[in-house]
Protein backbone atom coordinates (compact mmCIF):
# COMPACT_ATOMS: atom_id res chain seq x y z
CA UNK A 1 0.00 0.00 0.00
CA UNK A 2 1.45 3.80 -1.03
CA UNK A 3 0.80 6.57 1.19
CA UNK A 4 0.47 10.00 -0.94
CA UNK A 5 0.00 13.44 0.26
CA UNK A 6 -0.82 16.32 -2.36
CA UNK A 7 1.57 19.20 -1.85
CA UNK A 8 -0.84 21.98 -2.58
CA UNK A 9 1.59 24.52 -2.07
CA UNK A 10 4.06 23.28 -4.86
CA UNK A 11 0.41 23.57 -6.96
CA UNK A 12 -0.06 26.88 -6.37
CA UNK A 13 3.97 27.96 -6.87
CA UNK A 14 3.28 29.49 -10.16
CA UNK A 15 0.03 31.61 -9.01
CA UNK A 16 1.83 32.56 -6.12
CA UNK A 17 4.80 33.56 -8.07
CA UNK A 18 2.70 36.01 -10.20
CA UNK A 19 0.96 37.35 -7.50
CA UNK A 20 3.99 38.49 -5.78
CA UNK A 21 5.52 39.94 -9.35
CA UNK A 22 2.44 41.48 -9.53
CA UNK A 23 2.69 43.07 -5.91
CA UNK A 24 6.48 44.03 -6.62
CA UNK A 25 5.34 46.18 -9.62
CA UNK A 26 2.50 47.88 -7.86
CA UNK A 27 4.93 48.72 -5.16
CA UNK A 28 7.88 49.94 -7.36
CA UNK A 29 5.31 52.45 -9.31
CA UNK A 30 4.00 53.83 -6.24
CA UNK A 31 7.56 54.69 -5.58
CA UNK A 32 8.35 56.18 -8.44
CA UNK A 33 4.81 58.16 -8.65
CA UNK A 34 6.66 61.24 -9.04
CA UNK A 35 8.41 60.59 -12.52
CA UNK A 36 5.41 58.49 -13.59
CA UNK A 37 2.78 60.53 -13.51
CA UNK A 38 4.85 63.06 -16.08
CA UNK A 39 5.19 60.23 -18.24
CA UNK A 40 4.86 61.70 -22.31
CA UNK A 41 3.39 58.38 -22.98
CA UNK A 42 0.65 58.39 -20.88
CA UNK A 43 -0.08 62.16 -20.71
CA UNK A 44 -0.09 62.00 -24.41
CA UNK A 45 -2.14 58.66 -24.82
CA UNK A 46 -5.85 58.55 -25.45
CA UNK A 47 -6.11 57.77 -21.68
CA UNK A 48 -7.70 54.30 -22.20
CA UNK A 49 -5.30 51.78 -23.40
CA UNK A 50 -2.36 50.23 -21.31
CA UNK A 51 1.12 52.07 -21.20
CA UNK A 52 4.55 50.87 -20.59
CA UNK A 53 5.77 52.08 -17.09
CA UNK A 54 10.03 51.82 -17.01
CA UNK A 55 10.95 50.25 -13.54
CA UNK A 56 14.13 49.39 -12.00
CA UNK A 57 15.35 45.92 -12.03
CA UNK A 58 13.49 43.99 -10.10
CA UNK A 59 15.78 41.08 -9.45
CA UNK A 60 16.04 38.92 -6.07
CA UNK A 61 18.78 39.00 -3.89
CA UNK A 62 20.84 36.30 -4.69
CA UNK A 63 24.52 35.22 -4.87
CA UNK A 64 26.72 36.20 -8.10
CA UNK A 65 29.60 34.75 -9.24
CA UNK A 66 32.18 37.61 -10.07
CA UNK A 67 34.39 36.74 -12.71
CA UNK A 68 36.42 40.05 -12.03
CA UNK A 69 37.85 38.96 -8.39
CA UNK A 70 41.11 36.94 -8.36
CA UNK A 71 40.26 35.57 -5.01
CA UNK A 72 36.72 33.40 -4.53
CA UNK A 73 37.09 32.21 -1.23
CA UNK A 74 36.93 33.77 2.17
CA UNK A 75 35.92 33.09 5.65
CA UNK A 76 34.85 35.27 8.40
CA UNK A 77 36.17 35.17 12.14
CA UNK A 78 32.74 34.71 13.31
CA UNK A 79 31.95 37.65 15.07
CA UNK A 80 29.67 39.01 12.43
CA UNK A 81 25.70 40.19 13.33
CA UNK A 82 22.79 40.69 11.71
CA UNK A 83 23.17 44.50 9.56
CA UNK A 84 26.79 44.48 9.69
CA UNK A 85 28.01 46.08 6.46
CA UNK A 86 30.66 43.08 4.94
CA UNK A 87 31.83 44.80 2.45
CA UNK A 88 31.01 48.05 -0.22
CA UNK A 89 31.93 48.05 -3.72
CA UNK A 90 31.14 50.93 -6.42
CA UNK A 91 28.01 50.66 -8.75
CA UNK A 92 28.93 49.58 -12.29
CA UNK A 93 27.50 51.77 -15.33
CA UNK A 94 26.96 55.00 -13.34
CA UNK A 95 29.47 57.43 -14.13
CA UNK A 96 29.49 60.97 -15.35
CA UNK A 97 29.22 60.20 -18.49
CA UNK A 98 32.94 61.10 -19.90
CA UNK A 99 35.81 59.39 -20.45
CA UNK A 100 36.43 56.03 -21.93
CA UNK A 101 34.01 53.15 -22.59
CA UNK A 102 34.27 50.89 -19.95
CA UNK A 103 33.18 47.04 -20.13
CA UNK A 104 30.95 47.54 -16.97
CA UNK A 105 27.36 46.35 -16.67
CA UNK A 106 24.47 49.25 -16.74
CA UNK A 107 21.72 49.62 -14.51
CA UNK A 108 18.77 47.50 -16.03
CA UNK A 109 15.61 48.79 -16.57
CA UNK A 110 11.96 46.97 -17.35
CA UNK A 111 9.15 48.08 -19.12
CA UNK A 112 6.00 47.04 -17.33
CA UNK A 113 2.31 47.42 -18.75
CA UNK A 114 -0.18 48.78 -16.87
CA UNK A 115 -3.71 49.58 -17.07
CA UNK A 116 -4.60 53.88 -17.00
CA UNK A 117 -7.05 52.62 -14.45
CA UNK A 118 -4.87 50.55 -12.03
CA UNK A 119 -2.21 53.40 -12.71
CA UNK A 120 -5.31 56.21 -11.64
CA UNK A 121 -6.31 54.00 -8.94
CA UNK A 122 -2.93 54.18 -6.99
CA UNK A 123 -2.55 57.81 -7.96
CA UNK A 124 -5.86 58.71 -6.94
CA UNK A 125 -6.19 56.64 -3.62
CA UNK A 126 -5.56 59.42 -1.18
CA UNK A 127 -6.52 62.77 -2.77
CA UNK A 128 -10.15 64.08 -2.01
CA UNK A 129 -11.80 67.19 -2.79
CA UNK A 130 -11.16 69.14 -0.07
CA UNK A 131 -13.36 70.93 2.17
CA UNK A 132 -16.49 69.36 0.60
CA UNK A 133 -19.48 71.02 2.76
CA UNK A 134 -23.21 69.86 2.97
CA UNK A 135 -24.97 72.31 0.30
CA UNK A 136 -28.78 73.19 0.45
CA UNK A 137 -28.86 70.88 -2.92
CA UNK A 138 -27.22 67.32 -3.08
CA UNK A 139 -26.94 65.84 -6.73
CA UNK A 140 -23.07 64.28 -6.97
CA UNK A 141 -23.44 60.62 -6.81
CA UNK A 142 -20.26 58.87 -5.53
CA UNK A 143 -20.02 55.09 -5.87
CA UNK A 144 -18.65 52.71 -3.32
CA UNK A 145 -18.55 49.04 -3.87
CA UNK A 146 -19.22 46.94 -0.78
CA UNK A 147 -19.17 42.61 -0.76
CA UNK A 148 -21.72 42.13 1.76
CA UNK A 149 -23.05 38.42 0.99
CA UNK A 150 -21.79 34.65 0.82
CA UNK A 151 -23.98 32.78 -1.38
CA UNK A 152 -23.66 28.95 -2.22
CA UNK A 153 -24.46 30.02 -6.16
CA UNK A 154 -22.04 31.83 -8.39
CA UNK A 155 -19.69 32.80 -10.59
CA UNK A 156 -16.22 30.92 -10.76
CA UNK A 157 -14.26 34.27 -10.63
CA UNK A 158 -16.29 35.39 -7.40
CA UNK A 159 -15.11 32.06 -5.84
CA UNK A 160 -14.28 32.16 -2.03
CA UNK A 161 -11.53 29.98 -1.61
CA UNK A 162 -10.74 30.43 2.19
CA UNK A 163 -14.69 29.92 2.83
CA UNK A 164 -14.70 27.08 0.86
CA UNK A 165 -11.74 25.09 2.15
CA UNK A 166 -13.87 25.74 6.05
CA UNK A 167 -16.67 24.18 4.78
CA UNK A 168 -15.21 21.43 2.93
CA UNK A 169 -13.27 20.47 6.42
CA UNK A 170 -16.41 21.30 8.77
CA UNK A 171 -18.37 18.53 6.22
CA UNK A 172 -15.87 16.01 6.45
CA UNK A 173 -15.83 16.27 10.10
CA UNK A 174 -19.46 15.69 9.99
CA UNK A 175 -19.51 13.23 8.12
CA UNK A 176 -16.40 11.73 10.33
CA UNK A 177 -13.89 11.44 7.32
CA UNK A 178 -11.89 13.41 9.76
CA UNK A 179 -11.11 17.46 9.90
CA UNK A 180 -8.98 17.94 6.64
CA UNK A 181 -9.47 18.81 3.61
CA UNK A 182 -10.83 17.07 0.48
CA UNK A 183 -13.07 15.65 -1.62
CA UNK A 184 -14.60 18.73 -2.43
CA UNK A 185 -18.53 19.11 -3.49
CA UNK A 186 -20.71 21.40 -4.99
CA UNK A 187 -22.45 22.36 -1.84
CA UNK A 188 -19.01 23.23 -0.34
CA UNK A 189 -18.54 25.89 -2.83
CA UNK A 190 -19.17 29.73 -1.20
CA UNK A 191 -19.19 32.74 -3.48
CA UNK A 192 -18.80 36.27 -2.75
CA UNK A 193 -20.87 38.91 -3.92
CA UNK A 194 -21.37 43.05 -3.75
CA UNK A 195 -23.60 45.54 -4.36
CA UNK A 196 -23.17 49.04 -5.42
CA UNK A 197 -23.36 51.75 -2.68
CA UNK A 198 -24.46 55.18 -4.03
CA UNK A 199 -24.17 57.98 -1.71
CA UNK A 200 -25.18 61.72 -2.61
CA UNK A 201 -22.49 64.50 -1.65
CA UNK A 202 -22.61 67.81 -2.41
CA UNK A 203 -22.96 69.65 -5.47
CA UNK A 204 -18.90 70.37 -7.01
CA UNK A 205 -17.85 72.13 -9.29
CA UNK A 206 -13.76 72.63 -10.53
CA UNK A 207 -13.04 75.40 -12.80
CA UNK A 208 -9.78 74.83 -14.21
CA UNK A 209 -7.67 77.82 -15.94
CA UNK A 210 -4.55 78.22 -17.83
CA UNK A 211 -2.46 81.08 -19.11
CA UNK A 212 -1.86 80.65 -22.93
CA UNK A 213 0.45 83.83 -23.78
CA UNK A 214 3.94 83.81 -25.50
CA UNK A 215 5.75 83.34 -22.34
CA UNK A 216 4.36 79.53 -21.82
CA UNK A 217 6.83 77.67 -23.62
CA UNK A 218 6.34 74.02 -24.45
CA UNK A 219 7.71 73.19 -20.93
CA UNK A 220 5.04 75.00 -19.50
CA UNK A 221 2.32 73.89 -21.55
CA UNK A 222 3.41 70.59 -20.43
CA UNK A 223 3.63 71.15 -17.23
CA UNK A 224 0.34 72.67 -16.82
CA UNK A 225 -1.91 69.80 -19.10
CA UNK A 226 0.00 67.44 -16.94
CA UNK A 227 -1.76 68.26 -13.77
CA UNK A 228 -5.38 68.88 -15.61
CA UNK A 229 -4.91 65.52 -17.20
CA UNK A 230 -4.42 63.76 -13.96
CA UNK A 231 -6.67 66.27 -12.29
CA UNK A 232 -9.98 65.48 -14.78
CA UNK A 233 -9.06 62.24 -14.20
CA UNK A 234 -9.36 61.63 -10.82
CA UNK A 235 -12.62 63.72 -10.58
CA UNK A 236 -14.08 61.45 -13.23
CA UNK A 237 -13.09 58.73 -11.39
CA UNK A 238 -13.96 59.48 -7.81
CA UNK A 239 -17.00 61.49 -8.28
CA UNK A 240 -19.68 60.61 -11.06
CA UNK A 241 -21.12 63.96 -11.63
CA UNK A 242 -18.29 66.65 -10.60
CA UNK A 243 -18.87 69.94 -13.32
CA UNK A 244 -15.52 71.50 -14.99
CA UNK A 245 -15.53 74.09 -16.51
CA UNK A 246 -12.42 75.38 -18.09
CA UNK A 247 -10.77 78.95 -18.60
CA UNK A 248 -8.12 79.90 -21.26
CA UNK A 249 -6.34 83.15 -21.39
CA UNK A 250 -3.92 85.80 -22.10
CA UNK A 251 -4.98 89.30 -21.89
CA UNK A 252 -8.57 88.18 -22.29
CA UNK A 253 -10.44 85.58 -20.91
CA UNK A 254 -12.78 83.03 -22.50
CA UNK A 255 -14.85 80.00 -21.69
CA UNK A 256 -13.70 76.99 -23.57
CA UNK A 257 -14.63 72.89 -24.28
CA UNK A 258 -12.00 70.86 -22.83
CA UNK A 259 -10.40 69.93 -26.36
CA UNK A 260 -9.81 73.46 -26.87
CA UNK A 261 -8.02 73.37 -22.97
CA UNK A 262 -5.70 70.84 -23.81
CA UNK A 263 -4.76 71.84 -27.73
CA UNK A 264 -4.38 75.41 -27.90
CA UNK A 265 -1.06 77.17 -28.64
CA UNK A 266 0.36 80.05 -26.80
CA UNK A 267 0.26 83.77 -27.81
CA UNK A 268 0.09 87.67 -26.52
CA UNK A 269 0.66 89.35 -23.28
CA UNK A 270 -0.91 88.26 -19.72
CA UNK A 271 -3.81 89.73 -18.30
CA UNK A 272 -4.97 87.53 -14.98
CA UNK A 273 -7.39 89.23 -13.61
CA UNK A 274 -9.07 89.13 -16.71
CA UNK A 275 -9.16 84.66 -15.74
CA UNK A 276 -10.12 85.84 -12.49
CA UNK A 277 -13.54 87.90 -12.98
CA UNK A 278 -14.50 85.28 -15.86
CA UNK A 279 -14.45 82.74 -12.98
CA UNK A 280 -16.31 84.93 -10.73
CA UNK A 281 -19.08 86.06 -13.41
CA UNK A 282 -19.58 82.14 -14.32
CA UNK A 283 -20.06 81.34 -10.50
CA UNK A 284 -22.64 84.26 -9.87
CA UNK A 285 -24.30 83.14 -12.84
CA UNK A 286 -24.34 79.67 -12.61
CA UNK A 287 -23.08 78.22 -9.36
CA UNK A 288 -24.29 80.14 -6.42
CA UNK A 289 -22.07 78.88 -3.96
CA UNK A 290 -24.90 78.43 -1.16
CA UNK A 291 -25.86 75.30 -3.47
CA UNK A 292 -21.99 74.59 -4.70
CA UNK A 293 -19.06 73.43 -3.41
CA UNK A 294 -16.50 75.36 -5.82
CA UNK A 295 -12.75 74.86 -6.18
CA UNK A 296 -11.00 77.29 -9.21
CA UNK A 297 -7.29 76.52 -10.29
CA UNK A 298 -5.21 78.72 -12.24
CA UNK A 299 -1.59 77.62 -13.73
CA UNK A 300 0.57 80.24 -15.08
CA UNK A 301 3.93 80.55 -15.35
CA UNK A 302 3.98 84.24 -12.54
CA UNK A 303 4.11 86.70 -15.29
CA UNK A 304 1.90 89.43 -15.35
CA UNK A 305 1.43 92.39 -16.86
CA UNK A 306 2.67 94.74 -14.12
CA UNK A 307 -0.35 97.30 -14.00
CA UNK A 308 -2.68 94.35 -13.16
CA UNK A 309 -1.04 92.65 -9.91
CA UNK A 310 -3.32 95.09 -7.66
CA UNK A 311 -6.54 93.71 -9.23
CA UNK A 312 -5.43 90.15 -9.85
CA UNK A 313 -4.60 89.95 -6.04
CA UNK A 314 -7.87 91.81 -4.76
CA UNK A 315 -10.20 89.18 -7.64
CA UNK A 316 -7.87 86.41 -6.10
CA UNK A 317 -9.24 87.61 -2.49
CA UNK A 318 -12.77 87.53 -3.83
CA UNK A 319 -12.11 83.90 -5.03
CA UNK A 320 -11.21 82.59 -1.65
CA UNK A 321 -13.94 84.41 -0.12
CA UNK A 322 -16.21 82.60 -2.50
CA UNK A 323 -15.03 79.34 -2.85
CA UNK A 324 -13.94 76.70 -0.58
CA UNK A 325 -10.43 76.78 -2.07
CA UNK A 326 -8.36 78.38 -4.58
CA UNK A 327 -5.01 76.93 -5.67
CA UNK A 328 -2.37 78.54 -8.00
CA UNK A 329 0.41 76.99 -9.46
CA UNK A 330 3.68 78.65 -11.07
CA UNK A 331 5.39 76.80 -13.60
CA UNK A 332 9.27 77.46 -13.35
CA UNK A 333 11.19 78.11 -16.96
CA UNK A 334 13.42 74.87 -18.29
CA UNK A 335 17.11 76.37 -18.86
CA UNK A 336 19.71 74.49 -20.48
CA UNK A 337 21.57 73.16 -17.57
CA UNK A 338 18.55 71.71 -15.47
CA UNK A 339 15.57 73.92 -14.31
CA UNK A 340 16.08 77.28 -12.88
CA UNK A 341 13.11 79.72 -11.16
CA UNK A 342 10.41 81.14 -13.00
CA UNK A 343 11.16 84.81 -13.94
CA UNK A 344 7.21 85.62 -12.72
CA UNK A 345 6.77 86.82 -8.92
CA UNK A 346 2.90 86.17 -8.71
CA UNK A 347 2.78 83.50 -6.50
CA UNK A 348 5.33 85.25 -4.64
CA UNK A 349 2.54 88.08 -4.47
CA UNK A 350 -0.64 86.05 -3.45
CA UNK A 351 1.42 84.68 -0.72
CA UNK A 352 2.72 88.43 0.85
CA UNK A 353 -0.37 90.15 0.31
CA UNK A 354 -3.38 88.16 0.04
CA UNK A 355 -5.76 88.82 3.81
CA UNK A 356 -7.47 85.30 3.50
CA UNK A 357 -4.61 82.72 2.79
CA UNK A 358 -6.72 79.49 4.82
CA UNK A 359 -7.87 78.40 1.48
CA UNK A 360 -5.33 79.60 -0.51
CA UNK A 361 -2.58 76.77 -1.81
CA UNK A 362 0.19 77.80 -3.51
CA UNK A 363 2.81 75.55 -5.08
CA UNK A 364 5.74 76.02 -8.11
CA UNK A 365 6.55 73.46 -10.17
CA UNK A 366 10.00 73.46 -12.04
CA UNK A 367 10.20 69.85 -12.78
CA UNK A 368 8.39 67.39 -14.24
CA UNK A 369 8.39 65.55 -10.90
CA UNK A 370 6.82 68.28 -9.22
CA UNK A 371 3.62 67.28 -10.39
CA UNK A 372 2.39 64.61 -8.83
CA UNK A 373 3.21 66.35 -5.16
CA UNK A 374 1.65 69.01 -6.24
CA UNK A 375 -1.61 66.85 -6.89
CA UNK A 376 -1.87 65.91 -3.59
CA UNK A 377 -1.08 69.23 -2.12
CA UNK A 378 -4.24 70.68 -3.72
CA UNK A 379 -6.31 67.40 -3.33
CA UNK A 380 -5.16 66.12 0.17
CA UNK A 381 -7.42 65.17 2.84
CA UNK A 382 -7.73 68.54 4.82
CA UNK A 383 -10.96 70.63 6.53
CA UNK A 384 -14.82 69.91 6.46
CA UNK A 385 -15.64 66.86 3.75
CA UNK A 386 -19.39 65.92 3.26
Amino acid sequence: MSVQRNDWSLQRKGIIDQERHKERVREAIRKNLGSIVSNEAIILSDGRRTVKVPIRSLDEYKFRFDHRKKKHVGQGDGKTRVGDVLAREGQPGQGSGGGQAGDAGGAEYYEAEINIDELAALIFEDLHLPFLEEKAKKAVPSRTTRFNEIRRTGVMANLDKRRMILENIRRNARENKGAKFGGVRKEDLRFKTWEEAHRYESNAVVIAMIDISGSMGEFKKYIARSFYFWMVRFLRTKYDNVEIVFISHHTEAREVTEEQFFTQGESGGTVVSSAYQLALDIIHARYRPADWNVYPFHFSDGDNYYSDNEEAVRLADELITTCNLFGYGEIGEEGTSGYRRSSGALLSIFKDRLKQKERFVGVRIDDKEDVYPALKQFFGRRGVEA
